[in-house]
This record gives structure tokens, C-alpha cells and sequence, in this order.
């Protein structure tokens, strides 16, 4: 039996959860006053917390909100926004960068109007090299010129470098955190690997918060209402205190 879906369109999603999805989206335009904030990197400390999931959303958050986007996936090393949309991953991001293959060819529309879609291809044996090409840089300024916004899926920060060399590519960095899943001091050592080279962090999101409970992260995170703050910033700061 497939797993149910965790996207925005599916008829199962929970009204809370789209609910906060458009919060996210709303923070993010606060952010944007000055239309310097296009390209958009989501990751990660660790594996397995949720950050793909959150690209999709956002990406369909953003379309939803009459914004034209492209979500590209950046995880050459365990891609998984193919899975996501059900799409084949035969061509991607590194037939883009490796064979020079216009993304417009290979692009996937998903059923959301104004969201495209580039998987990320087969899997190359040098991920980090190709991420910090001078064809990456040249792609994402193309890019750039055609959407509103490009949301970048990459790998989490602790096991590999790529999502440190693709920070440098992005106007602002979105941190996924999974409640209970990493220790305090790893995320916080993911943040900083990050700020040591300049990220614009636009904020965290926390993903699987149970409804009661003592906070992982400390009590008085979770006793806030997470949807009167506007500064995400400031709220990743302080989960991480």
C-alpha cells in the first residue's frame, strides 16, 4: 500500500497543515520587501527531517499564490522530489549542468498552475563538484530571469558540503528541523557550519510537533503561538539557544 500524500493538493492534507504553510509563505514575503529574495534553499541538519516534503509545499505554496516557480532538486546524492509528484527521474538537474541540456526540455508541470518541476537527474559521481560549477551558477542565473521564485531541495548540512556550496547560490536558507530527531548541539553545529560562510537565514520550520508534550528543543518554544511572530529569524535563533 503507497503511503498517503503529504502535499498540499492531496484531498487528505489537513487543514492546519496548509494553514501553515501559508504562514511560511506570508513570512517569507514580509522578508521580501525589497524583491531581492528569489532563489530560496530549503535543508537540514540531518536525513530524514522532512526538509523535501517542505519544498514541495512551498513550492506549491508559492504557485498557489499566483507566484511562478521552478523547484528544482539539488539532493543529487538521495533525491526524492520525483517520488513526490510520482514523476520519472531519467532526466534532471545534471543533464542540465553535465550535458548542457536546456531545463525547459526536461521540466515537469504537476498538475499545480505556475509550478514546474526539474528532478535531479541520475546520480553523478561528483555531486559537490558539479553543485559548485560555474555551469550550477550560470543555471540558476538563467533561471532566475524566468520565475519568481526557485525553490532549491538540497542535502542536509552535516554528512556532505553540497548544501554549503549551494548557500552561496541562494538569497536565503529555510531550516527544517524534525522534532525529537536531532540533538540540540547538531542542529545548532549545522547552523553555524552555515552562518561561518554568510547565509541569509530566513528562518526554521519544525516539523512534527506534538500537540502536548514537553519541547525537545525546551518548553518555552512550543507554549508560543508560532503564527504572531513574523520573524523567523529570530525564532530559529532561539530554538537553538
Amino acid at each position: 500500500m503507497s503511503k498517503p500524500s503529504r502535499l498540499l493538493f492531496s484531498p487528505s492534507m489537513k487543514a492546519p497543515v496548509i494553514e501553515a504553510y501559508k504562514i511560511l509563505r506570508t513570512n517569507i514575503q514580509f522578508s521580501n520587501v525589497d524583491d531581492n529574495l528569489k532563489v530560496i534553499l530549503v535543508t537540514s541538519s540531518s536525513q530524514q527531517e522532512g526538509k523535501s516534503t517542505v519544498s514541495c509545499n512551498l513550492a506549491i505554496s508559492m504557485a498557489q499564490a499566483n507566484n511562478k516557480v521552478l523547484l528544482v532538486d539539488c539532493d543529487l546524492r538521495r533525491p526524492s522530489i520525483h517520488r513526490n509528484f510520482h514523476l520519472l527521474n531519467v532526466k534532471g538537474l545534471t543533464n542540465v549542468l553535465a550535458e548542457k541540456i536546456d531545463y525547459r526540455e526536461i521540466s515537469n508541470v504537476v498538475g499545480v498552475p505556475r509550478l514546474e518541476v526539474l528532478t535531479s537527474g541520475p546520480k553523478p559521481p561528483n555531486p559537490s563538484e558539479l553543485l559548485g560549477s560555474a555551469r550550477m551558477e550560470a543555471f540558476i542565473q538563467s533561471v532566475s530571469n524566468q520565475y519568481d521564485f526557485i525553490i532549491l531541495d538540497a542535502p542536509p548540512v552535516l554528512p556532505v558540503t553540497d548544501a554549503m556550496v549551494l548557500s552561496k547560490l541562494a538569497d536565503g536558507v529555510i531550516f527544517v528541523i524534525k522534532y525529537g530527531h536531532v540533538p540540540r548541539d547538531k542542529a545548532k553545529s549545522a547552523v553555524e557550519s552555515l552562518e561561518r560562510i554568510g547565509t541569509k537565514f530566513l528562518g526554521a520550520v519544525i516539523n512534527d510537533i506534538p500537540e502536548k508534550g514537553i519541547g525537545y528543543y525546551g518548553n518555552e518554544y512550543y507554549e508560543e503561538d508560532m503564527t504572531e511572530e513574523k520573524d523567523l529569524g529570530s525564532k530559529l535563533k532561539r530554538v537553538l539557544r
